[in-house]
Parts: structure tokens; sequence; C-alpha cells
């Protein structure tokens, strides 16, 4: 039996940093593993002067 609310749950433990429990099928550990990564290629795009071109698909 699959959660019809699975991947909102994780988005907001992710937007919100929840610190505890199991969110979206998601534990404290891959959330903050998930949070680490992206936070890396935030980093790298800044320091290679990549932005967001918002009228691209």
């Amino acid at each position: 039996m699959r959660c019809p609310v699975r991947a909102e749950c994780a988005a907001h433990a992710l937007a919100v940093r929840e610190p505890y429990g199991v969110w979206g099928g998601l534990t404290e550990d891959e959330r903050e593993e998930l949070m680490g990564r992206a936070r890396s290629r935030l980093i790298t795009a800044a320091h290679s002067g990549l932005t967001a071109d918002p009228g691209h698909p």
C-alpha cells in the first residue's frame, strides 16, 4: 500500500528542515544527506557563475 501524500510529506519535511522522525519515507539521516547534496549543488553553481533562467523549462 502506498501513501497518497508521501511526496508532499517529504517535501514539507525538507522545506522546514524537520529534525525528527520519518517523513515521506525519509529518515532524519536521509533528509540531512539530501539537503547536503542540494546545498553542495547550489554552492557549485554559485561559484561557476551559473544562474537560473526562469523562462527556460
